[in-house]
């Protein structure tokens, strides 16, 4: 079907722009001296989040909110189940213990403030939910408290290592190569969200199912690639870190910007999927007590690819 080759050309884009806006980003910032802890906090987490960005305020722009937030949610919920769970397979992710009890807790957190707005946030009525201009404003400002708290942490961290040798890149290829990811993923993203729409109203089923599924684990990619590269170096701080930013940046940046673009109603429907979120973010920080603590073995991740999988089969089922 051609809508759905046209889907996976523009997931195709969307990876490919999200890696050139990084290594042009981070060229960049190496040029100028940047800690390579705070290119990989911001920089890397914002980049391989752009693909989910682009999607979801194009889909609200367009007023495909169920494409927007199943987007968001659907990528959050595959981000620790699906990604998480294959990276754990491929090596034990061994967490720091400042990652166990504060960048988990806080990416549970984002997706409870989420759930509250949607609920009972400014613009929610009774048996309507809906996230609003409020309400994404309300997100945003979360976000720039997150953002401060990375720059604090770094700030403490005064032995964060700076890579003294590297090659340099000029300026004027890091500046092509930041202008043309996002060019490469805005095209991408334009793919992605009017092919989804058309194969959702073929096929029959909900623009929810479409974002919640297909949409959300095609923007998931560069994550999925980032973690389990990780995982196979065994820099398993990284394949965590790398998931529980994303999951952070897609709630607080990604939502908030879209909802302050245009108020986001959805389906009741959706609020499983709003559990779903919650409850993966919570299992992640229990798994971290459970059997070695601090750590996300192999039977864990098997466990939640497994959930995964039930997940999507449900998913289908309702749809």
């Amino acid at each position: 079907m051609l809508e759905l080759g046209l889907l996976l050309v523009g997931f195709v884009f969307l990876i490919l722009g999200s890696d050139w806006l990084v290594k042009g980003a981070s060229a960049l910032a190496k040029s100028y001296k940047v800690p390579d802890i705070v290119i990989g906090l911001t920089i890397v987490s914002f980049g391989t989040s752009m693909p989910e960005l682009l999607v979801s305020m194009m889909a609200a722009a367009n007023g495909n909110a169920d494409i927007a937030i199943g987007n968001v949610l659907g990528s959050n919920i595959a981000n620790i189940l699906l990604i998480l769970g294959i990276s754990a397979m491929i090596f034990p992710l061994r967490v720091k213990r400042n990652t166990t009890w504060k960048e988990i807790p806080l990416s549970l957190f984002a997706a409870v403030l989420l759930g509250l707005l949607a609920y009972f946030g400014f613009e929610s009525l009774p048996g309507k939910p809906r996230i609003g201009r409020g309400d994404g404003i309300i997100l945003l400002v979360a976000f720039a408290g997150f953002m401060w708290y990375i720059f604090d942490l770094v700030k403490k961290d005064k032995g964060a290592p700076y890579e003294e040798h590297f090659d340099p890149m000029p300026m004027w290829k890091s500046a092509l190569l930041i202008l043309g990811g996002i060019g490469v993923m805005g095209w991408g993203g334009k793919l992605c969200v009017d092919n989804a729409v058309i194969l959702a109203r073929s096929w029959g089923v909900s623009e929810a199912l479409i974002g919640l599924t297909i949409v959300a684990v095609g923007t998931s990619l560069p994550e999925l690639a980032t973690s389990a590269m990780a995982a196979w170096k065994k820099e398993t701080d990284i394949a965590v870190g790398n998931v529980v930013g994303s999951n952070i940046f897609n709630i607080l940046w990604i939502l908030g910007a879209s909802a302050t673009i245009t108020p986001l109603p959805f389906r009741n429907e959706i609020s499983f999927d709003f559990a779903a979120t919650i409850g993966a973010s919570l299992l992640l920080f229990l798994f971290m007590f459970v059997g070695k603590r601090h750590e996300l073995g192999r039977w864990k991740g098997a466990l939640f690819v497994a959930i995964y999988i039930v997940y999507i089969f449900f998913l289908i089922n309702r749809g």
